[in-house]
């Protein structure tokens, strides 16, 4: 099939690398990699569900398509098309639905569109019961982006109240530490320099594909194996969103001694408040996450630690709220990722009482992100003047460019082609 095929992806940072495996599938294929906004033969949208926007911004997507090329091919896939196959397959245009268990075998979906339409007309819907998908699919992006996300794990065994997830991902499985390395070899040799390691619960790996009935290792050994036998050329590795319940001393001692492994923690808190977090269904307490976060502050005081929390969940109250706000305005955390509580289809919590009225979600969002601001504004002067090194990005802007450095403070310099993908010490 000599075709050209784009790529849009919505949510996270494991989509981002799943839409860059199925790129490389495709290009394998003898697929031409047009950018989302030339014309191509076929276009391939990689959902998200956490958001309510993210379902319609999916209906919006497939409109800009229809109006750049009518014929083309449009294929929706992800999170939302394992929810809500049917109602994605109304949306006029789209011609094929793949779930969490057919996303892979994109290639062969295709071949069976190009033979001929689908029986009746309309989308083809391949989609499975959740229960069903077994198998771990390894990706990562590379040539996307400077830092590389490796996906080592997928799933979860979780089921908080307002979250989705379990529903479009399956159960918690992961890939070997065998496995891991023999991709960290391959990105080697494509010159990456940093790698995040990401999966859906990522503190949970070590689950086979079996449900969990066997387990291979856990996440603790896959750092240690990481650090020790990873590819001399790949420089720099930081650890995605782990939950709090899940991030071990021994974890947080490991990578404070690690030369590889970067002072950068992403921990979901969800909510300051101790009821708020039983009613989420969560599994620990404010009084831990406090625990988790001065000990790695007193192990590494130069540490970025990163939060989400979720505002406007039913039965927030404005004292609720509050207790939230102080809580983290008293932890000494680098900025917030902040998320207006919206109803989920199938969740405990949409059946809940006491709605948060929208105005007030939103009043509540923006005042987080302001402390957010000021938290971020904090950290990054704490740090003004040091030296640190800095994985430079290979864009160049106005004569500048960008990276980050190990403790993930974004700095400008001025453009150097010889620094690009390059870790150099530099003045923040």
């Amino acid at each position: 099939m000599n075709r050209s095929v784009a790529f849009h992806t919505l949510g996270c940072k494991l989509n981002y690398s799943e839409t860059s495996a199925l790129s490389r599938m495709l290009e394998t294929e003898g697929f031409e990699k047009k950018e989302f906004d030339e014309v191509a033969d076929v276009y391939v949208i990689n959902t998200c569900s956490v958001t309510e926007n993210a379902d319609k911004e999916c209906r919006q997507i497939v409109r800009r398509i229809q109006k750049r090329n009518p014929d083309a091919t449009i294929v929706v896939t992800g999170c939302y098309a394992q929810l809500k196959p049917e109602e994605i397959a109304n949306i006029e245009g789209v011609d094929l639905v793949l779930g969490a268990a057919e996303k892979f075998n994109l290639p062969a979906h295709l071949r069976q569109i190009a033979e001929g339409p689908a029986d009746g007309g309309g989308a083809r819907i391949c989609s499975c019961d959740i229960d069903d998908v077994g198998s771990f699919h390894s990706s990562y992006s590379v040539a996307d982006r400077t830092r590389t996300f490796l996906k080592v794990q997928d799933g979860c065994d979780y089921n908080c109240s307002f979250c989705t997830i379990p529903l479009a991902r399956g159960h918690s499985r992961s890939d070997t530490v065998t496995g891991v390395l023999a991709n960290l070899a391959e990105l080697a040799g494509a010159g990456v320099k940093e790698v995040v390691l990401t999966g859906i619960n990522l503190g949970d790996f070590g689950k086979g594909a079996d449900g969990g009935r066997t387990r291979d290792s856990s996440f603790y050994e896959l750092v240690q194996a990481v650090d020790a036998d990873a590819p001399a050329g790949i420089e720099r590795f930081r650890i995605s969103s782990i939950e709090p319940n899940l991030l071990t001393d021994e974890i947080i001692e490991f990578v404070a001694g690690s030369q590889r492994f970067m002072p950068h923690f992403h921990i979901p808190l969800q909510s300051g408040s101790n009821r708020i977090l039983g009613l989420m269904r969560r599994r620990y307490k404010r009084e831990l996450y406090a625990e988790r976060v001065a000990l790695i502050k007193q192990l590494m005081p130069d540490c970025c630690i990163g939060v989400d929390v979720i505002v406007g969940f039913p039965g927030e109250t404005d004292e609720d709220f509050r207790e939230t706000f102080d809580f983290l305005h008293s932890l000494d955390v680098s900025y917030l990722h902040v998320f207006t509580y919206s109803e989920r289809d199938n969740t405990l919590a949409a059946e809940m009482p006491d709605v948060v009225p929208v105005h007030v979600r939103n009043e509540r969002n923006k005042t987080l992100r302001n402390l957010s601001y000021q938290k971020l504004q904090y950290f990054t002067e704490l740090h003004r003047g040091q030296q640190r090194p800095v994985l430079f990005e290979h864009a160049e802007k106005n004569g500048l460019m960008e990276g980050y450095t190990d403790n993930y403070i974004k700095v400008q310099a001025p453009f150097r082609a010889e620094w690009a993908n390059s870790v150099v010490k530099w003045v923040v």
